[in-house]
């Protein structure tokens, strides 16, 4: 069947909606601008009130006769080589829950890497799923995380035969992929299902040159952000389906039990759009940033004291399998500053925003979005960061524990260390109990602290530098971390 890829279902739905002038007696209360506050109308221009309808009643009717999302979804469905696609506008920390609930339920076991994003391990403690963590493969140099490889799965499925499945991230916000089809294939010789967090990688199938997407790759469900590396609105995002191991059925009723009644058409019109720009022009778009990106990579490696981390970094025995270059991760310990730092500078003192910053790095993203004005505009800030850098106050310097102490026991399940009795004790009293809340670096986001780990003198110490040096920890109890929530004493497992 032939599919129209110049079909944008859900704008020309909405383009429908203002050209019969309809007018609703629904939410959303504004009424179409009339009723927003004339400074907040001055700020965000009308166009986004008129821009968002109520989806059912409103951009198609009481009983969706009009099919106008089921046809986007499949129309992306097409574009990225899935089955079945679900448009999703709570973000990929909803979609990644509604794809693990589709593979386990309360008290069943999943693999699942331990670089997961804090969403995964919020989806545990909601659920009642039983994680079976998979190590990561560590970079002891780098202080950096990669995904697991396929014989780390294999031997957790070895260990754990009745695990319902396996939850990986690729890529990781720096850029590093594992080997998809690898870890596929020890799933389905099992006929367990495999769930990628592909959340950074809305790019990937749209040019040879970047790594495996998932479903190219067989993995099951996948999780795509849209608004990460696409052109979608914030919180846009997208999970695929393939194969028999999940029904759309299943998925979509589990998508359904966390999602929203009211969701954002102005979010789903995004989502169309950047699937008619990308299945029309994704190649030559993606040819283009490619390119821009290694003019970028290779200036930035020019400049004294900074180091663009590349394949042979990330790639090899015992590392990644493959690597992303678009990310853009810059290593700024040659300037004798930390990443935050940088960060910070970058911000204050010539306005550019980096993503990620840790102890001795930040991320400059690229997309098809930059052209060699952004770029320009981000070399010459780096280069006047790099002759300041000399003049910065040293700051902090962050304990970063080797590999083998990074990694806690889970001595309690997630859910019933965060919901069991609890206390907040001292910092320096944390050490030896369990935890009872997520502390997490952010970005990227990977909790250093999970509920019910046994907390470590190592762990503890790297949070406490890590703060003082400017780390940002949304969501301990106590922001300053002079204490930690630990599970009550006496309480089972502890």
């Amino acid at each position: 069947m032939t599919v129209d890829h110049s079909r944008a279902p859900v704008l020309e739905a909405l383009e429908r909606y203002h050209r019969h002038g309809r007018l609703g007696f629904t939410p959303p209360g504004h009424k179409q601008a009339r009723g927003a506050d004339p400074a907040v109308r001055e700020v965000l221009g009308d166009s986004v009130f008129l821009g968002d309808v109520l989806a059912t009643g409103g951009l198609d009717d009481r009983l969706t006769r009009g099919r106008v999302l089921q046809q986007a979804q499949e129309l992306l469905a097409d574009a990225v080589h899935a089955e079945h696609t679900f448009f999703s506008t709570c973000g990929s920390s909803l979609s990644v829950k509604a794809a693990m609930l589709s593979v386990a339920g309360p008290h069943e076991k999943l693999l699942i890497g331990r670089d997961a994003h804090k969403s995964v391990v919020a989806g545990l403690i909601l659920s009642g799923i039983e994680p079976v963590w998979v190590e990561p493969r560590w970079d002891a140099v780098r202080h950096l995380a990669h995904p697991p490889s396929a014989e780390e799965f294999d031997r957790a499925f070895d260990a754990h035969p009745d695990a319902r499945g396996a939850l990986v991230t690729s890529p990781t916000p720096y850029g590093a992929s594992a080997s998809l089809r690898e870890i596929a294939e020890v799933c389905h010789r099992r006929s367990r299902p495999l769930v990628v967090d592909e959340a950074w990688g809305a790019h990937l199938p749209f040019h040879p040159d970047l790594p495996s997407w998932a479903m190219d790759a067989g993995a099951d469900i996948c999780v795509t952000s849209i608004h990460k590396m696409g052109s979608g609105l914030e919180q846009g995002s997208v999970f695929h389906l393939r194969g028999d191991l999940v029904t759309p059925a299943l998925l979509g009723m589990r998508a359904d039990l966390l999602g929203t009644t009211s969701p954002s058409v102005l979010i789903f019109a995004g989502l169309d759009g950047w699937r008619r720009q990308m299945a029309l022009r994704g190649k030559e778009l993606m040819e283009s940033t490619l390119a821009l990106a290694a003019e970028v990579r290779a200036a930035i490696e020019e400049i004294d004291g900074m180091h663009v981390n590349d394949r042979d970094d990330f790639c090899g025995p015992g590392l990644a399998d493959d690597f992303d270059p678009l990310p853009c991760v810059i290593d700024v310990a040659g300037l004798g500053i930390t990443g935050y730092r940088a960060a910070d500078w970058l911000r204050e003192h010539r306005s550019i925003d980096a993503h990620l910053a840790d102890h001795r790095r930040i991320g400059a993203q690229l997309t098809h979005g930059d052209d060699r004005e952004t770029a320009g505009e981000l070399l010459s800030a780096l280069r006047e960061l790099a002759r300041a850098a000399r003049s910065l106050p040293r700051g902090p310097g962050v304990a970063v524990p080797a590999p083998g102490e990074l990694r806690m026991t889970q001595a309690v399940q997630p859910r019933d260390a965060f919901f069991g009795p609890t206390e907040d004790v001292p910092v320096s009293a944390a050490a030896g109990r369990v935890a009872a809340e997520m502390i997490t670096p952010y970005p990227p986001g990977i909790p250093a602290v999970l509920p019910g780990e046994r907390l470590t003198e190592p762990v503890l110490r790297y949070l406490r530098t890590g703060l003082a040096a400017g780390m940002y920890l949304p969501d301990p109890a106590d922001p300053a971390l002079d204490t930690v929530r630990v599970v009550g004493e006496g309480a089972a497992g502890v």
